[in-house]
């Protein structure tokens, strides 16, 4: 069902308004009511819209299809006629009937002619009909656009989407991007959405109808009520000047010429009753398959307007939309493209012509450019070497200085000297290399600089002809790191010299019978997949085939690379005579069975096949370490393994590898290599394939391999660095803790600073002394082990009890034990208590003190405190000896000898000092005489009122002996065994 026009609507109802449809021509002519005000939109106002968008992109040749079958289109495109034709934009129009199939294609076809541009005045599936038809026509790619009306979005109104769910949605998708569609502007405002809510609800409680999910309240509720408003307000305005609200005509001329905010929006009606309604321009964006609002046509301004951060889409990835008039006119028959396509065709001629005749010119040149250069090449003589460029290495392992010696008989005797002295130098020389010393026979030589190998060929003439040159140039250009370089040749007969480059670490067969060499499967996987590369690079360039492979011509360089050498050169290579001795019939054991008859000199006749034949014997060679047909050789002759090879033996005869260490893949590789049947062998290309798989638990490269073992090592090294540092650090620890065990950390801290320690004056220190009462008798009651047993006991009682004080144990000689505070660190007065505190734990302590030979007895001490100045300095560089001098000492020292067992004396200094702290117990004992001193007032301490909150001194346990070790850094294995 379709949207009803404004003519049927006043037809229907006798009121709104009455439509008289006068065919006069082509013109439409509309009667309208004079009491009639539209609220929605008018179709007459449409041209107004589309001519905004044809003046936006000047467009001025316009065709129109219209629907004559649909009402609301038949009207709406006759609008557009009318209007469009006075604008003089309108170039084409045509009448179609949607009930019938009529042919989108010829209407388009036709409009084509005319314009680029076609307004589809249609119902919504001839729109998809008709874009479809476009897009088989072409004309969807940019070059032409199509516009459409679509009032309301709705399915009520038709359906004007591509999307049917036929098997035309891709096309009909990619065609409406072609497509600009022109709509009513849906209001977006607070109020609206409020109305809408208002409209559902009213819709349900009033007339029990829902609205479904994605139905809308369109655009003409909000208008009707709009509408209300409008009539509302002229009413009120008629009540106001006092006229009659029965004359229609006076309240209708109160309503037009109004402008308003109403629900749809900003509402302005004209002088004729007609709304100025706003328009949106829709277009598909081609990534969600959605029409997007892109611009907007205002009906208070009538003009276009794009949509902030929006683009049309213009199909085919045109940046812009299509011309009004293509380039050469709607038919493409514009006289001026027509010359110009003459033109055109004669230009494109002409240039098919050169283009032809340059072609065959290039051809023509490239291969007389590439039979020049190869004829260059042929003649291309600096290969050739004169004997005296040669320089002889005379008499001296590789690892000393080149001692090189020209040879001057060389330039009197000619090629016959170079020959003598070839003869003398082909010996067997000590390599002395990274490798270990192993033999190598060859003739080594300096050519331009460089080392090279010599090797010679006794021929009795040799001619300079294109064949040699084709070998020589074949061997040139093969440059590849698995193959030996050719350096250049003498062919002054009859000793022919051919120099390559040279290897210094011999040749694979020099390698494998060196038993001092240590071969692991990563060295001879790395050797073996160097041969495969050198070979398959040989079977795919010009040389094509090698004929003489042999491990003794595989050849290893100074970086552990592996290269293929005596290839190619079959003219220079082959001797003038062919001995067959031993060495003949050596040659012969690669040589495949096939080849074994027609080989008169080894390598000739030569093929594919037969050189991988050659690769599973030197396969062998690796694996049993030792030359061809290792164990046969050990009952058989060479010439008797040849003629078993020979005569196709079922099973065929091969070397033996049993009980031989060998991956299984390697050895099925060597299998299928020497099988009797050519075809039966695989390539070298499919060789190569099948070490790759072999070589993934291998490294491919030996230097990668050192190199990996190098980054290992050195990963190692740094953990053992570390390791050592740790150590280093901890027994410098251990030394400096046993240095300050031996002196005051900060005269230690000088000496391992290198500093020198100066002698210091003190102005008052506090010394103590005790010894054992006794000591001599009790010596004589024991034994040596036993006396250090108990001075070891009593003296670690004593070091446990002055680690809790400010004090530094001077020394201790023989009983007695020797302690000062107050240096080499000032301490104020508090030297004297730091002694004080510690006599007193001391004293505490030898109450539970026990003699481990002599339990029942009481240990007994004489301690003497006396406090004064001093001087203290390091004594002796050997065993250094931090030493108190002064009267202080030795008044201390008879302080102790004048005293009484288990009673601490102290001398009226110390008294004094103490006297001031005020916790000391002291008790006076009178004069007593000192040696050297006279008669001196001394004191006994008693005790500290002042509680010490150091922990009393610990007693060894003989039992368990976890606290015999007081120096644990010094001494960690101690601690673990008294663990």
């Amino acid at each position: 069902m379709q949207p009803p026009s404004e003519g049927t609507l006043s037809v229907t109802s006798g009121i709104l308004g009455r439509l008289h449809k006068l065919r006069n021509g082509s013109s439409l002519v509309v009667v309208k009511e004079d009491t009639l005000t539209r609220m929605s939109y008018c179709q007459c106002r449409l041209k107004l819209v589309f001519s905004s968008i044809f003046k936006q992109f000047s467009w001025n040749h316009v065709a129109l299809l219209l629907d004559r079958s649909d009402l609301f289109s038949l009207t709406v495109g006759k609008h557009l006629e009318i209007g469009l034709r006075r604008a003089g934009t309108l170039s084409f129009v045509r009448e179609l009937d949607g009930n019938e199939e009529d042919n989108c294609q010829a209407y388009l076809r036709d409009a084509s002619m005319y314009a680029r541009v076609v307004i589809l005045s249609v119902r919504g599936l001839l729109v998809r009909r008709c874009m479809i038809a476009a897009h088989h026509l072409g004309m969807t790619r940019g070059d032409w656009t199509f516009l459409d009306v679509e009032i309301v979005q709705g399915s009520y109104w038709g359906d004007h989407d591509w999307e049917v769910g036929d098997e035309n949605d891709s096309i009909a998708r990619k065609a409406y991007e072609a497509l600009l569609r022109v709509s009513l502007l849906e209001p977006k405002n607070k109020d609206f959405s409020k109305f809408v809510q208002d409209v559902k609800h009213r819709a349900k409680l009033h007339y029990n109808y829902t609205f479904s999910e994605g139905e809308e309240v369109n655009f003409f509720v909000g208008a009707f009520y709009d509408g209300v408003f409008l009539l509302g307000l002229a009413l009120n305005e008629t009540l106001t000047e006092g006229l009659d609200i029965r004359n229609g005509r006076a309240i209708t001329r109160k309503m037009w010429g109004k402008s308003f905010q109403g629900i749809t929006g900003h509402v302005r009606i004209d002088e004729n009753g007609e709304r100025d309604a706003d328009y949106s321009v829709l277009d598909l964006d081609p990534i969600t398959g959605k029409f997007e609002v892109v611009a907007h046509y205002y009906g208070i301004n009538r003009k276009y307007k794009q949509v902030a951060n929006k683009r049309i889409h213009w199909p085919g990835g045109k940046e812009g939309p299509p011309p009004d008039v293509p380039p050469c006119g709607f038919m493409g028959n514009d006289p001026s493209c027509l010359e110009t396509g003459q033109n055109n065709d004669l230009l494109l001629y002409g240039m098919i012509a050169i283009s032809i005749f340059l072609g065959f010119t290039f051809v023509l040149v490239f291969f007389a450019n590439k039979h020049m250069r190869l004829a260059a090449d042929l003649n291309n003589m600096s290969w050739k070497v004169r004997p005296e460029e040669v320089l002889l290495e005379i008499g001296k392992p590789f690892s000393s200085r080149l001692a090189l010696q020209r040879n001057l008989e060389m330039y009197e005797n000619g090629i016959n000297g170079l020959h003598e002295r070839l003869t003398v130098r082909r010996s067997s020389i000590e390599s002395s290399t990274s490798l270990l010393p192993t033999q190598m026979f060859t003739t080594i030589g300096i050519y331009k600089g460089s080392r090279v190998a010599i090797k010679k060929v006794i021929k009795k003439k040799v001619d300079i002809n294109k064949k040699l040159l084709w070998e020589i140039k074949q061997v040139r250009d093969v440059t590849h790191e698995n193959t030996v370089r050719f350096v250049g040749a003498c062919i002054d007969c009859p000793n022919v010299l051919i120099l390559t480059e040279y290897c210094p670490k011999g040749s694979l067969k020099d390698v494998l019978e060196n038993e001092a060499i240590q071969l692991d499967w990563n060295f001879r996987m790395s050797l073996i997949h160097d041969i495969v590369k050198g070979m398959a690079f040989l079977h795919g360039c010009e040389v094509a085939v090698h004929g003489k492979l042999r491990s003794c011509n595989c050849l290893i360089d100074g970086r552990f690379v592996l290269k293929i050498s005596d290839f190619g050169l079959h003219t220079l290579t082959t001797p003038s005579e062919v001995v067959k001795d031993n060495a003949f019939y050596n040659k012969l054991l690669w040589i495949a069975p096939e080849l074994l008859k027609e080989t008169t000199v080894p390598g000739h006749p030569a093929s594919q096949k037969g050189d991988v034949y050659s690769f599973s014997i030197i396969l062998e060679e690796i694996v049993v370490r030792g030359g061809p047909y290792e164990l046969a050789r050990q009952t058989l002759s060479i010439q008797e393994i040849l003629h078993r090879v020979e005569s196709y033996a079922t099973p065929p005869f091969r070397p033996d590898l049993s009980d031989r260490d060998c991956p299984d893949d390697l050895m099925g590789l060597m299998e299928r290599c020497w099988a009797d049947n050519p075809d039966e062998r695989p390539s070298f290309e499919i060789v190569r394939g099948i070490i790759r798989k072999i070589m993934k638990g291998y490294c491919e490269n030996l230097m990668d391999d050192l190199l990996r073992r190098m980054e290992q090592y050195a990963n190692n090294l740094e953990a053992l660095v570390e390791e050592k540092t740790d150590q280093l650090s901890q027994e410098k620890r251990r030394s400096e803790e046993l240095l300050f065990q031996v002196l005051p950390r900060p005269v230690a801290q000088q000496l391992m600073a290198g500093e020198m320690v100066q002698p210091e004056q003190f102005e008052c220190v506090t010394v103590y002394f005790s010894d054992i009462v006794g000591f001599t008798a009790l010596c004589a009651q024991s034994t040596p082990m036993q006396v250090v047993t108990l001075l070891n006991d009593l003296y670690s009682t004593f070091d446990r009890a002055i680690g809790f004080y400010d004090v530094y144990k001077v020394e201790t000689i023989g009983d007695a034990y020797m302690v000062v505070s107050g240096l080499p660190e000032r301490n104020g007065d508090n030297h004297a208590r730091e002694i004080s505190l510690m006599a007193l734990s001391i004293l505490d302590a030898l109450h539970s003190f026990s003699i481990q030979h002599r339990p029942d007895s009481q240990l007994k001490v004489r301690i003497g405190i006396h406090s004064g100045p001093v001087c203290a300095g390091v004594v002796g560089q050997k065993m250094p000896h931090y030493c108190l001098f002064g009267d202080t000492v030795n008044t201390a020292s008879r302080m102790e000898s004048s005293g009484q067992p288990l009673r601490i004396h102290v001398s009226e200094a110390t008294k004094q000092i103490l006297d001031k702290f005020g916790t000391f117990q002291l008790e006076l004992r009178g004069e007593v005489e000192l040696k050297g001193k006279g008669r001196v007032v001394t004191h006994w301490l008693l005790g500290c009122s002042e509680p010490d909150p150091r922990p009393p001194t610990p007693l060894p346990s003989h039992s368990d002996n976890a606290d015999n070790n007081p120096y644990p850094l010094i001494f960690p294995e101690l601690s673990v065994n008294i663990k």
